[in-house]
């Protein structure tokens, strides 16, 4: 209970959002060989994953996490006060590769926006595939084993 309020207050100090965990799933199980995740329900039903990692973890690097965990995303929280931050990180990244452009639209800095640093992370999670959550593991043949077996799909509404 301790771990589930400390993470539920460095949440609304780094992101900014208010939630009550109702639920954990996983808590702290590896996702590479620094970083490690916590996958939790809220109160609101809708499902959370935190990732924190010892080394330093780019958008695209939390991207492929998520992905490998067998897990589908909705939304990527963007730290505190900063609402438009991997945009703005994405056009200076741009920006220094290409200094002299000038009309920039949003297709041009998709790739650039992978490179924002992104540690802690925090992703709103639309579906578990397969109903299967894996976690890594160094010992297993494809470096990921299954972690939890929970079905979820979010039903969007208006």
């Amino acid at each position: 209970m301790y771990d589930e309020l400390a993470l539920e207050r460095s949440i609304k100090e780094y992101f900014g959002v208010d939630i009550d965990i109702s639920h954990v799933i996983l808590y702290k199980v590896p996702v590479s060989r620094t970083a490690f995740a916590t996958l939790f329900l809220t109160t609101k039903k809708q499902l959370l994953l935190h990732v924190t990692g010892q080394s330093k973890l780019l958008l695209g690097d939390v991207k492929k996490l998520v992905s490998r965990m067998g897990l589908k995303t909705e939304l990527y929280f963007p730290p505190h006060g900063h609402p438009d931050y991997f945009n703005e990180i994405g056009r200076n990244k741009f920006h220094e590769v290409f200094p002299g452009r000038k009309n920039i639209v949003d297709s041009d800095i998709n790739f650039y926006r992978l490179l924002a640093p992104y540690n802690p992370a925090l992703a709103l999670i639309s579906e578990v595939k397969e109903g299967v959550v894996y976690q890594f593991d160094s010992d297993a043949t494809s470096d990921w084993r299954v972690a939890a077996k929970f079905a979820y799909r979010r039903i969007r509404t208006s």
